[in-house]
């Protein structure tokens, strides 16, 4: 009797895991599509660049929910070739990103760019920050009574997103502020950068090793 209980409760847990996984997903599509929209309309780098690492980080969201599904059915073990695929492409267009954004920088800090607005930004990176807040604090909440290092290793993952969205919120408020506009370039660098970091450990993840957010 406890132990069905016990196994109720666990199975309890790893559907909150895959909600939160969806949510993760479908947060990110929607986050990415706003975000490019009025980064276009602006001519926001910086709100570009990070509605682009939106996109991508749905096809890593893909994966991991995809991960959490298989630990449901007690199918433990590496990543199968479908997570593995997930990373190579995420690493990949995390690279390429990365490259995008930095080149466009450098190109609009030469010509002296500046946005239309970065009140966009502003608004999207508010949300974001909210949003990212509650996702990390659920799946370290689900990843502990799992005792599940994947779910918690998810969870650390998912900071990176929240650091993103204080990058994107200081480039943004920061141009509002004193309309310099190299601070939204130096804003898509930084973005750039956390691309470049975020393509290696995907990588390093689809090659069986272990990365940061794992720590």
């Amino acid at each position: 009797m406890v132990s069905q209980r016990s196994n109720g409760r666990r199975l309890g847990l790893y559907r909150t895991a895959i909600l939160l996984s969806q949510i993760t997903v479908f947060y990110n599509l929607l986050e990415g599509l706003a975000s490019v929209f009025f980064g276009l309309e602006d001519e926001t780098l910086s709100l570009l660049g990070f509605g682009s690492d939106s996109f991508v980080e749905v096809i890593s969201g893909i994966g991991i929910w995809h991960m959490v599904y298989r630990m449901k059915r007690d199918l433990t073990g590496d990543a199968d070739p479908f997570e593995r695929t997930a990373l190579r492409i995420t690493g990949g267009a995390f690279y390429l990103l990365a490259l995008g954004l930095i080149l466009t920088a450098v190109l609009n800090l030469y010509h002296g760019h500046r946005p239309e607005t970065t009140f966009w930004g502003i608004v999207i990176s508010l949300v974001s920050i909210v949003t990212m807040g509650l996702l990390i604090s659920f799946k370290m909440r689900v990843g502990r009574q799992l005792q599940s290092d994947a779910i918690i290793a998810d969870a650390n993952c998912t900071k990176t997103c929240l650091y993103l969205s204080f990058v994107l919120l200081m480039a943004s408020a920061g141009y509002a502020a004193t309309g310099i506009g190299g601070l939204d370039s130096l804003g898509g660098v930084a973005i750039g950068v956390f691309a470049f970091r975020e393509g290696r450990e995907a990588l390093e993840k689809a090659r069986g090793k272990n990365c940061s957010c794992h720590d």
